[in-house]
């Protein structure tokens, strides 16, 4: 009889801060779809971490439903994986209090992304923007991942989550699995088309900078149209082409040729022909998730019933956790 080897654990989640964008796409969230084949999968919106900068109350809540059903359209399978809804799982909220007195000022004092946020919201430095990779630990912690998918960006908070993990098994016993980063064998670095010295981002202010997941084709292909280039009319990828180069990687990363395929493909022909290619196969990688995204943001009964199963199987597995960590720190339970 041959042996059954249990899946390793996953988890990854992402805030529902606005429209997502071409690059988180490609960057990450098409990877999660593959990923649920492979892993024990969970995937969760982050609402929590959305409120260290100010919201409208109207706009987060409609950015929580359209951020799962965004979820849910990319081809993530509630039947394969859990999705749930952060703040409908209370435990992460309450292993924050306990990670968060067992994380030291001087380590939550160094996050490079608190001096960034700082910066852009001086009007509102809250506690919450200061403490919130302590959140984050908690979130990653309670599921005990064996992975967890990560962004040069996003290095800096698994290794806090680990370092906290680490410190509260040393000091109270073994609690905590300790996450490793997982670096995916496919995923792309999508750059801004306006100004491809800088990522994709959906905060640019200039609106064809960046294409929306549920962009129509006739912007998308517009946008591309507008993308910079050069001047020299050459389709190859080369370190002072940045432009041209990210438009080989975006289109690459939708329609799996390599970039040598695409500069023989695109030998001869100018700008013009190339921008229009692109343009065109991401409308069409697209289309389909526009589609179901449609389909499952109009049945809002729907969304609530899977949301609430998915937060109901997350807080099996995060009670189980959470207990033992109160219990290891010596509470009465």
């Amino acid at each position: 009889m041959s042996e059954i080897t249990e899946k390793k654990k996953v988890l990854s989640c992402i805030q529902p801060s606005g429209m997502l964008t071409l690059g988180n796409y490609l960057g990450a969230l098409k990877n999660w779809v593959n990923m649920q084949e492979e892993f024990d999968c969970t995937f969760a919106v982050a609402d929590l971490h959305a409120i260290t900068v100010r919201q409208e109350p109207a706009k987060l809540r409609s950015q929580i439903y359209s951020t799962y059903a965004i979820m849910l359209a990319l081809g993530l399978d509630p039947e394969k994986s859990t999705l749930f809804i952060q703040s409908q799982v209370p435990e992460h909220t309450a292993l924050s209090w306990l990670l968060s007195c067992n994380t030291q000022f001087g380590e939550m004092s160094r996050m490079t992304q608190f001096k960034d946020k700082s910066a852009k919201h001086a009007d509102n430095v809250n506690v919450g923007l200061f403490s919130y990779p302590v959140l984050m630990a908690a979130d990653i912690l309670l599921y005990k991942p064996d992975f967890v998918p990560v962004g040069a960006d996003q290095k800096q908070h698994l290794e806090i989550a680990r370092d906290i993990a680490e410190r509260f098994n040393r000091i109270y016993g073994d609690v905590f699995t300790i996450p490793e980063a997982y670096i995916p064998k496919t995923g792309a670095r999508v750059m801004s088309l306006q100004d491809p010295e800088k990522k994709m981002s959906k905060s640019d202010e200039n609106a064809n900078a960046w294409v929306a997941i549920l962009d129509d084709k006739d912007t998308i292909i517009r946008k591309f149209k507008r993308a910079v280039t050069d001047s020299d009319n050459r389709i190859i990828v080369s370190e002072d082409k940045k432009g041209v180069s990210n438009l080989i990687t975006i289109y690459s990363a939708v329609t799996g040729k390599t970039s040598s395929e695409i500069e023989k493909e695109f030998e001869g022909k100018g700008y013009g022909d190339f921008k229009l290619a692109v343009g065109e196969a991401v409308a069409d990688e697209l289309a389909p998730i526009k589609a179901n995204y449609e389909r499952f943001i109009s049945d809002k009964a729907e969304l609530e019933r899977l949301f609430k199963e998915g937060a109901q199987s997350a807080e099996r597995v995060a009670r189980k956790t959470y207990f033992k960590a109160m219990k290891k720190v010596g509470f009465v339970l």
